[in-house]
């Protein structure tokens, strides 16, 4: 009887506690800083401006700015690797040989398996080439930018 009578008691505490997990809780009026971008470019319901870290919390525009700059830059990047990795798995290869001991391209194998295979001196390259375009080629360098992730600096205009 004891024992029954401690079950009923757990099932009943953990009901009280499920219930009490979904009670609505009143929340302070309170005000922010990030209502200064409520407008800003993605800002949309039903979430509005979303910022689950606080990033821009105290609304600096040039920090927003910056991480909108960085988020374009890397998605753009991100996307050029989904396309090479496509272009790979569809057998296109660059003709001839990545060394000069005769490993030719085309002997690479796709994804992971490729940095055992072309070895330290070649991820060397691959890591300089991408902090030369870093560094160098996907930025604003001429200060002309129209947007935020234009990359052009003045060599394309397509009349936009």
């Amino acid at each position: 009887k004891e024992s029954s009578n401690m079950k009923t008691a757990a099932i009943l505490a953990t009901l009280v506690a499920s219930a009490a997990a979904f009670a609505p809780r009143q929340q302070a009026a309170s005000s922010t800083s990030l209502k200064a971008f409520e407008d800003a470019l993605g800002a949309q319901p039903p979430l509005g401006f979303f910022d689950p870290l606080g990033l821009v919390a105290d609304g600096d525009e040039a920090k927003f700015d910056r991480l909108r700059y960085v988020e374009l830059k890397h998605g753009r990047i991100c996307m050029l690797g989904v396309v090479g990795y496509l272009v790979q798995e569809a057998g296109i290869r660059l003709p001839g040989d990545i060394n000069y001991e005769g490993l030719a391209f085309s002997d690479i194998p796709n994804g992971f398996d490729a940095i055992a295979t072309i070895g330290g001196a070649g991820i060397g390259q691959i890591v300089a080439f991408i902090g030369f375009l870093e560094l160098a080629v996907m930025k604003d360098v001429t200060g002309d930018a129209e947007f935020p992730g234009d990359f052009r600096n003045g060599a394309l205009d397509f009349g936009w």
